[in-house]
């Protein structure tokens, strides 16, 4: 019988810095074997939510389950319970890739007997065997994270954190660590939870994600439900004499937005509706149509661009000071 009870359950928590909210009030459940997204502009809270659901953080306010244990009066348990990867490299360059993950496994009170296997299963995974005893800072930067993916499932946990996973990785790379993530998920039936600036990652790996501003949950569905609140195609012009007017006033148009000298018009069917759009338009110097993708959802909500740059850096050094002085 499959288990009722959510991977997580997230209960009103909250976490300020004096007037800073950089988590306020989120409830959200997430439930057994899901892959869920969390975007959000940097500094939105993201990281900081991930910390809290660690218990790494302590939360100002509010409780959580993990796994069905609660980060506030059972965080050992919950510890027990996930695995945790880092938007940072936190791996020993000194010590081999398995004289990381041996290390890993005693700290986690892994049995003795099994550690050899365990190791061996997840390097496998992520297709690292071959180099295994070779010293980590020899490994490429796709490397060191595959690595630390399998750091993280060592304990083989009920829910992993993925904290930003493919970030400054090149495309190859990025497609291989979203194989591996997706075949966890589907070959253990482990809850997965990610941070990510890639709408593409979002869109190939997650069933729901939530945009996270303010420290808040703007919009949470799947990531086709979400595009489809937008209810159109997206049609970009460039011209000497457009007609904005105009065009505000046509029955289809839903959205219109100046961009670097171009107009963005979101529209109803693009199919029926793009020759009564240019006519109306003026003298159109340049067309561009495509349909809504998760970016102009981001975009909606938020008001921002998502910026594939460092992560929530400067709440990562708050959070990360604040867990080192609670310890």
């Amino acid at each position: 019988m499959d288990n009722p009870i959510p991977a997580i359950e997230i209960l009103g928590l909250k976490k300020t810095y004096g007037e800073l909210s950089a988590v306020n009030e989120v409830h959200l459940s997430v439930g057994r074997g899901e892959i869920f997204g969390l975007l959000g502009p940097n500094g939105a809270g993201k990281t900081t939510l991930l910390m809290m659901l660690a218990t790494l953080l302590k939360p100002t306010s509010g409780d959580a389950r993990v796994n069905g244990y609660s980060i506030i009066s059972q965080p050992s348990h919950v510890r027990q319970s996930i695995g945790m990867v880092f938007q940072d490299p936190s791996s020993d360059e000194l010590l081999s890739g398995y004289e990381n993950l041996k290390l890993h496994a005693l700290m986690y009170d892994v049995q003795w007997k099994s550690i050899d296997h365990r190791i061996n299963n997840v390097m496998r995974l992520v297709d690292l065997e071959h180099r295994k005893h070779d010293k980590v800072k020899t490994y490429s930067g796709g490397m060191r994270r595959r690595m630390e993916i399998a750091r993280g499932l060592l304990h083989q946990p009920a829910v992993l954190f993925l904290d930003e996973p493919t970030l400054g990785l090149d495309p190859q790379t990025r497609e291989h660590i979203w194989k591996y993530i997706e075949s966890l998920a589907r070959e253990t039936g482990m809850t997965i939870v990610l941070t990510t600036h890639y709408m593409e990652e979002a869109e190939k790996l997650c069933q729901r994600v939530a945009i996270i501003d303010y420290g808040k949950i703007i919009a949470l569905d799947t990531t086709q439900n979400l595009k489809n609140r937008l209810a159109g195609d997206v049609v970009t012009l460039r011209g000497k004499l457009l007609e904005i007017d105009a065009l505000r006033g046509l029955p289809f148009v839903r959205k219109i937005e100046l961009q670097d000298g171009r107009i963005q018009i979101t529209i109803e069917n693009a199919g029926k509706n793009l020759k009564s759009l240019l006519l109306a338009a003026g003298e159109i110097e340049e067309v561009q149509v495509r349909s809504s993708d998760l970016n102009d959802v981001f975009l909606h909500f938020t008001g921002k661009e998502i910026r594939e740059t460092e992560g929530d850096t400067l709440e990562h050094i708050r959070v990360m000071t604040t867990a080192k002085q609670s310890r």
